[in-house]
């Protein structure tokens, strides 16, 4: 038997769906606030290439082996939108366990500055929207589903500085 050190692979749950990560996933929502706009939040546009894609996501993918949530959350969307601002915070996160086995976390980020770009094959676009916006884009269904549990996180006021 072989101990694979990266995630990256379909596994069959125990709830008898294939799902993408053997030891799971995780992403990451980044919130930025300011006094005008309120609170904005970071979402890639997923590549035709990448599962459901056209749609929009927060960064994300497979858990490497050992990996916490919130360090695969945040590997990956330094893969694939580029790297996070220091002071970046932790507020909360929404976990969706479908199986016993198997689990997908979504990490809310807040961070001081708008970040992120389109650097890798799996994300066309990188956007920066209101929640009300958020509620109105094309949705990965995973993330819809996820979606007002974050909002409710990313709503809560503000545990950091705020942008003049």
């Amino acid at each position: 038997m072989s101990l694979h050190r990266t995630g990256d692979g379909f596994v069959r749950c125990s709830d008898g769906h294939v799902r993408w990560g053997r030891y799971g996933a995780a992403g990451a929502v980044f919130v930025h606030r300011d006094r005008v706009s309120g609170p904005r939040v970071m979402l890639q546009k997923r590549s035709p290439v990448a599962h459901e894609g056209g749609t929009w996501s927060c960064a994300g993918g497979a858990l490497d082996l050992g990996e916490s949530p919130l360090e695969g959350g945040l590997r990956e969307a330094t893969e694939e939108v580029g790297a996070i601002p220091a002071g970046a915070r932790p507020i909360g996160q929404y976990v969706f366990e479908p199986a016993d086995d198997w689990s997908y976390t979504t990490i809310v980020v807040e961070v001081d500055e708008p970040f992120g770009d389109s650097i890798n094959f799996e994300t066309d676009a990188v956007g920066w929207f209101t929640p009300a916006q958020v509620d109105e884009l094309e949705l990965h269904a995973g993330f819809a589903a996820a979606w007002p549990h974050l909002r409710e996180i990313v709503e809560q006021p503000s545990s950091g500085p705020i942008d003049p």
